[in-house]
């Protein structure tokens, strides 16, 4: 029988980020979604401030964040710059995805520096990567540069910001290997 450390250190090991082109066709269930959310409040908050929000997009609702997505795409990049296919990835990755959880976080700037919210929402994340890890869900957390200007888009308030996006999906993918440096080459112990 595998004790908790053992468990968890297999799931630590076997997460990786898996791409909405992998996913399949199959919803995830809104169960199982709050699930994996649920941890998310488990991640340690500096003061409790338990900084992190989230907004879930499905069905429909994926799709015109998507729409948006490539619009402000297309608005923002030089005309030099605009790729087509990078506009149409962006459309096929809602398409591919179950889900698209917004990262927002609702800052307390009269608390805490806004680097420890952030990094309260990177533990909440970290939560939700390892709880879909468990439940054989696919996920990323994608941060492409539209993201400093959906705040409109997704209404939120003057202390609120969006930091990303999280596809989420059941995938086919086949496990791989973390690459990953000996951790002995990046400690230095001093007694």
């Amino acid at each position: 029988m595998s004790t908790e450390i053992a468990i968890l250190t297999r799931i630590i090991k076997r997460r990786r980020s898996i791409f909405p082109v992998s996913y399949t066709q199959e919803p995830i269930p809104v169960e199982v979604i709050e699930q994996i959310l649920e941890s998310a409040n488990y991640a340690p908050t500096h003061k409790l401030t338990q900084p992190w929000r989230f907004m879930v997009f499905r069905g429909e609702g994926k799709l015109k964040l998507a729409a948006e997505l490539a619009r402000l795409y297309q608005e923002t990049v030089p005309a030099h710059q605009f790729l087509q296919k990078k506009h149409d990835s962006i459309i096929e990755k809602a398409q591919q995805s179950s889900c698209i959880i917004a990262l927002n976080l609702e800052l307390h700037s009269d608390k805490v520096p806004e680097w420890e919210e952030l990094a309260a929402l990177a533990c909440a994340v970290q939560n939700m990567a390892l709880t879909a890890e468990a439940l054989k869900v696919g996920a990323y957390w994608s941060s492409p540069g539209m993201i400093a200007d959906l705040n409109t888009y997704l209404n939120l308030g003057e202390h609120e910001k969006c930091f990303g996006l999280f596809y989420m999906g059941y995938h086919n993918e086949e496990p791989r290997d973390a690459v990953r440096s000996p951790i002995a080459d990046k400690i230095k112990w001093i007694d």
